[in-house]
Protein backbone atom coordinates (compact mmCIF):
# COMPACT_ATOMS: atom_id res chain seq x y z
CA UNK A 1 0.00 0.00 0.00
CA UNK A 2 2.60 2.43 0.78
CA UNK A 3 4.29 1.92 -2.36
CA UNK A 4 0.41 2.84 -4.08
CA UNK A 5 0.69 5.58 -1.41
CA UNK A 6 4.00 6.91 -2.45
CA UNK A 7 3.52 7.10 -6.37
CA UNK A 8 0.61 8.80 -5.69
CA UNK A 9 2.25 11.27 -3.98
CA UNK A 10 5.13 11.63 -6.61
CA UNK A 11 2.26 12.96 -8.95
CA UNK A 12 1.05 15.67 -7.06
CA UNK A 13 -1.57 14.58 -4.71
CA UNK A 14 -1.91 15.18 -1.16
CA UNK A 15 -1.10 12.66 1.51
CA UNK A 16 -4.20 12.19 2.52
CA UNK A 17 -6.01 11.90 -0.40
CA UNK A 18 -3.56 9.30 -1.71
CA UNK A 19 -3.87 7.74 1.40
CA UNK A 20 -7.53 7.28 0.89
CA UNK A 21 -6.66 6.03 -2.96
CA UNK A 22 -4.42 3.48 -2.33
CA UNK A 23 -6.61 2.18 0.21
CA UNK A 24 -8.94 1.64 -2.55
CA UNK A 25 -6.61 0.48 -5.08
CA UNK A 26 -5.90 -2.24 -2.81
CA UNK A 27 -9.79 -2.60 -2.36
CA UNK A 28 -9.94 -2.88 -6.44
CA UNK A 29 -6.85 -5.28 -6.73
CA UNK A 30 -8.52 -7.60 -4.38
CA UNK A 31 -11.38 -7.66 -5.38
CA UNK A 32 -9.90 -8.63 -9.05
CA UNK A 33 -7.89 -11.11 -7.63
CA UNK A 34 -11.08 -12.66 -5.73
CA UNK A 35 -13.33 -12.67 -9.18
CA UNK A 36 -10.39 -14.35 -10.69
CA UNK A 37 -9.19 -16.86 -8.50
CA UNK A 38 -13.15 -17.78 -8.02
CA UNK A 39 -13.62 -17.92 -11.45
CA UNK A 40 -10.92 -19.94 -12.12
CA UNK A 41 -12.13 -22.37 -9.52
CA UNK A 42 -15.53 -22.74 -10.77
CA UNK A 43 -14.70 -22.56 -14.23
CA UNK A 44 -12.03 -24.81 -14.34
CA UNK A 45 -10.83 -26.82 -11.54
CA UNK A 46 -14.45 -27.89 -10.63
CA UNK A 47 -15.20 -29.01 -14.23
CA UNK A 48 -12.02 -30.69 -14.22
CA UNK A 49 -13.07 -32.67 -10.98
CA UNK A 50 -17.06 -33.21 -12.49
CA UNK A 51 -15.29 -34.34 -15.64
CA UNK A 52 -13.63 -37.00 -13.68
CA UNK A 53 -16.35 -38.24 -11.69
CA UNK A 54 -18.59 -38.20 -14.80
CA UNK A 55 -15.99 -40.14 -16.32
CA UNK A 56 -15.06 -42.99 -13.71
CA UNK A 57 -17.16 -46.40 -12.33
CA UNK A 58 -17.68 -44.75 -8.61
CA UNK A 59 -21.53 -44.42 -8.00
CA UNK A 60 -21.24 -42.28 -3.99
CA UNK A 61 -18.82 -39.27 -6.04
CA UNK A 62 -21.90 -38.52 -8.18
CA UNK A 63 -23.98 -37.95 -4.79
CA UNK A 64 -21.44 -35.47 -3.80
CA UNK A 65 -22.23 -33.41 -7.26
CA UNK A 66 -25.87 -33.84 -6.61
CA UNK A 67 -25.54 -32.05 -3.46
CA UNK A 68 -23.49 -29.49 -4.06
CA UNK A 69 -20.66 -30.23 -1.84
CA UNK A 70 -17.97 -28.67 -4.58
CA UNK A 71 -19.74 -26.08 -5.47
CA UNK A 72 -19.84 -25.20 -1.96
CA UNK A 73 -16.16 -25.40 -1.61
CA UNK A 74 -15.04 -22.90 -3.98
CA UNK A 75 -16.88 -20.12 -1.75
CA UNK A 76 -14.09 -20.47 0.57
CA UNK A 77 -11.38 -19.91 -2.19
CA UNK A 78 -12.19 -15.73 -2.27
CA UNK A 79 -11.95 -15.46 1.36
CA UNK A 80 -8.98 -17.05 1.88
CA UNK A 81 -7.32 -14.41 -0.30
CA UNK A 82 -8.76 -11.56 1.33
CA UNK A 83 -7.71 -13.12 4.67
CA UNK A 84 -4.12 -12.84 3.42
CA UNK A 85 -4.23 -9.20 2.44
CA UNK A 86 -5.47 -8.67 6.17
CA UNK A 87 -3.01 -7.41 7.17
CA UNK A 88 -2.13 -4.73 4.29
CA UNK A 89 -4.99 -3.19 5.99
CA UNK A 90 -3.34 -1.73 9.58
CA UNK A 91 -5.98 -1.43 12.29
CA UNK A 92 -8.62 -3.28 10.91
CA UNK A 93 -6.72 -6.65 10.46
CA UNK A 94 -8.36 -8.38 13.48
CA UNK A 95 -11.85 -6.88 12.21
CA UNK A 96 -10.91 -8.49 8.38
CA UNK A 97 -9.93 -11.59 9.79
CA UNK A 98 -12.46 -12.16 12.06
CA UNK A 99 -15.32 -12.01 9.38
CA UNK A 100 -13.84 -13.65 7.13
CA UNK A 101 -12.85 -16.36 9.42
CA UNK A 102 -16.76 -16.85 10.33
CA UNK A 103 -17.77 -16.46 6.58
CA UNK A 104 -15.26 -19.36 6.35
CA UNK A 105 -16.78 -21.64 8.99
CA UNK A 106 -20.44 -20.82 7.85
CA UNK A 107 -19.53 -22.46 4.48
CA UNK A 108 -17.84 -25.04 6.22
CA UNK A 109 -20.93 -26.10 8.26
CA UNK A 110 -22.34 -26.33 5.07
CA UNK A 111 -20.60 -28.68 3.38
CA UNK A 112 -20.44 -30.77 6.59
CA UNK A 113 -24.44 -30.52 6.48
CA UNK A 114 -24.04 -31.14 2.51
CA UNK A 115 -21.84 -34.33 2.90
CA UNK A 116 -23.95 -35.89 5.90
CA UNK A 117 -26.56 -35.97 3.12
CA UNK A 118 -24.46 -37.59 1.24
CA UNK A 119 -23.59 -40.65 3.59
CA UNK A 120 -27.60 -40.53 4.10
CA UNK A 121 -28.21 -41.09 0.05
CA UNK A 122 -25.35 -43.97 -0.33
CA UNK A 123 -26.87 -45.44 3.28
CA UNK A 124 -30.46 -45.44 1.15
CA UNK A 125 -29.05 -47.61 -1.72
CA UNK A 126 -28.02 -50.62 0.58
CA UNK A 127 -31.30 -53.05 2.14
CA UNK A 128 -30.52 -52.41 5.34
CA UNK A 129 -31.37 -48.83 5.51
CA UNK A 130 -35.07 -50.00 5.15
CA UNK A 131 -35.18 -51.47 8.22
CA UNK A 132 -32.20 -49.13 10.30
CA UNK A 133 -32.51 -45.52 8.64
CA UNK A 134 -30.23 -43.12 10.27
CA UNK A 135 -31.51 -40.03 9.21
CA UNK A 136 -32.30 -39.40 12.41
CA UNK A 137 -29.07 -39.64 13.95
CA UNK A 138 -27.59 -37.73 10.68
CA UNK A 139 -30.01 -35.01 12.15
CA UNK A 140 -28.76 -34.80 15.12
CA UNK A 141 -24.83 -34.60 14.03
CA UNK A 142 -25.98 -31.45 11.99
CA UNK A 143 -27.34 -30.09 15.46
CA UNK A 144 -24.40 -30.58 16.89
CA UNK A 145 -22.27 -29.12 13.91
CA UNK A 146 -24.54 -26.05 13.93
CA UNK A 147 -24.06 -25.44 17.55
CA UNK A 148 -20.49 -25.96 17.95
CA UNK A 149 -19.98 -23.68 14.75
CA UNK A 150 -22.17 -21.04 16.66
CA UNK A 151 -20.15 -21.04 19.61
CA UNK A 152 -16.97 -20.97 17.98
CA UNK A 153 -17.86 -18.05 15.71
CA UNK A 154 -19.04 -16.36 18.50
CA UNK A 155 -16.19 -17.10 20.75
CA UNK A 156 -13.93 -15.59 17.79
CA UNK A 157 -16.47 -12.21 17.09
CA UNK A 158 -15.97 -11.57 20.68
CA UNK A 159 -12.05 -12.72 21.82
CA UNK A 160 -13.24 -15.40 24.10
CA UNK A 161 -12.16 -18.92 24.74
CA UNK A 162 -15.06 -21.20 23.23
CA UNK A 163 -14.47 -23.25 26.62
CA UNK A 164 -15.47 -19.88 28.75
CA UNK A 165 -19.06 -20.03 26.58
CA UNK A 166 -19.59 -23.97 26.79
CA UNK A 167 -18.84 -23.58 30.75
CA UNK A 168 -22.33 -21.49 30.37
CA UNK A 169 -24.53 -23.75 28.55
CA UNK A 170 -25.30 -25.36 31.81
CA UNK A 171 -27.22 -22.10 32.90
CA UNK A 172 -29.17 -22.33 29.46
CA UNK A 173 -30.16 -26.27 29.23
CA UNK A 174 -33.57 -25.58 30.94
CA UNK A 175 -34.11 -23.29 28.44
CA UNK A 176 -33.06 -25.04 25.53
CA UNK A 177 -34.80 -28.05 26.77
CA UNK A 178 -38.22 -26.44 26.95
CA UNK A 179 -38.03 -24.30 23.74
CA UNK A 180 -36.66 -27.67 21.82
CA UNK A 181 -39.12 -29.91 23.70
CA UNK A 182 -40.35 -31.44 20.71
CA UNK A 183 -36.52 -32.11 19.16
CA UNK A 184 -35.37 -33.71 22.50
CA UNK A 185 -38.42 -35.65 22.34
CA UNK A 186 -38.03 -36.65 19.07
CA UNK A 187 -34.66 -37.28 19.16
CA UNK A 188 -35.29 -39.86 21.78
CA UNK A 189 -38.28 -41.70 20.41
CA UNK A 190 -36.51 -42.22 17.18
CA UNK A 191 -33.42 -43.74 18.44
CA UNK A 192 -36.12 -45.65 20.63
CA UNK A 193 -37.86 -47.01 17.44
CA UNK A 194 -34.70 -47.66 15.54
CA UNK A 195 -32.97 -49.42 18.25
CA UNK A 196 -35.77 -51.65 18.95
CA UNK A 197 -37.21 -51.95 15.70
CA UNK A 198 -40.05 -50.83 16.60
CA UNK A 199 -40.52 -48.84 12.76
CA UNK A 200 -39.00 -49.42 9.32
CA UNK A 201 -39.77 -47.72 6.19
CA UNK A 202 -42.10 -49.37 4.29
CA UNK A 203 -43.93 -50.41 7.58
CA UNK A 204 -47.94 -50.18 7.10
CA UNK A 205 -49.49 -48.61 10.59
CA UNK A 206 -52.47 -47.50 12.04
CA UNK A 207 -52.72 -44.51 14.47
CA UNK A 208 -56.48 -43.94 14.79
CA UNK A 209 -55.87 -40.85 17.31
CA UNK A 210 -53.99 -39.10 14.52
CA UNK A 211 -55.65 -40.04 11.41
CA UNK A 212 -52.94 -42.21 10.67
CA UNK A 213 -53.49 -45.45 8.14
CA UNK A 214 -50.75 -45.96 5.69
CA UNK A 215 -47.47 -46.44 4.75
CA UNK A 216 -44.27 -45.50 6.49
CA UNK A 217 -42.18 -43.31 3.94
CA UNK A 218 -39.67 -41.48 6.23
CA UNK A 219 -38.17 -41.28 10.08
CA UNK A 220 -36.83 -38.08 10.55
CA UNK A 221 -35.29 -36.73 13.96
CA UNK A 222 -38.48 -35.22 14.95
CA UNK A 223 -41.70 -36.55 12.77
CA UNK A 224 -42.57 -39.51 11.00
CA UNK A 225 -44.00 -39.21 7.58
CA UNK A 226 -46.94 -41.57 6.89
CA UNK A 227 -48.69 -42.05 3.04
CA UNK A 228 -52.22 -43.06 3.69
CA UNK A 229 -54.19 -45.94 1.66
CA UNK A 230 -56.17 -43.20 0.37
CA UNK A 231 -52.68 -41.05 -0.64
CA UNK A 232 -53.07 -38.61 2.20
CA UNK A 233 -49.29 -37.48 3.68
CA UNK A 234 -49.66 -37.03 7.68
CA UNK A 235 -46.55 -36.05 9.35
CA UNK A 236 -46.90 -36.99 13.27
CA UNK A 237 -44.08 -36.39 16.10
CA UNK A 238 -42.04 -39.19 16.71
CA UNK A 239 -42.61 -39.21 20.36
CA UNK A 240 -46.33 -40.03 19.84
CA UNK A 241 -45.58 -43.55 18.34
CA UNK A 242 -43.61 -44.30 21.62
CA UNK A 243 -45.74 -42.44 23.89
CA UNK A 244 -49.33 -44.00 22.39
CA UNK A 245 -49.65 -47.59 20.96
CA UNK A 246 -50.03 -47.87 17.26
CA UNK A 247 -50.59 -50.92 15.07
CA UNK A 248 -47.72 -52.48 12.82
CA UNK A 249 -49.10 -54.29 10.16
CA UNK A 250 -45.30 -55.41 8.93
CA UNK A 251 -46.06 -59.50 10.34
CA UNK A 252 -49.00 -59.54 7.32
Amino acid sequence: MEFFKNLLIQYGIGENIASYFSYGIIILIIICLCIIAFLITKKVILRLILHFIENNSVEWDRVLVERKVFNKLTYIVPAIIVYLFAPVFKGYEDTIEKIVSTYILIIIVQVISALLDCVDDVYNTFPISKTRPIKGLLQVVKIAAYIITAIIIIANLIGESPIILLSGIGALAAVFSFVFRDSILGLVAGIQLTANDMLRIGDWIELPKYGVDGSVEEISLVTVRVNNFDNTIVSIPAYTLVSDSFKNWRAM
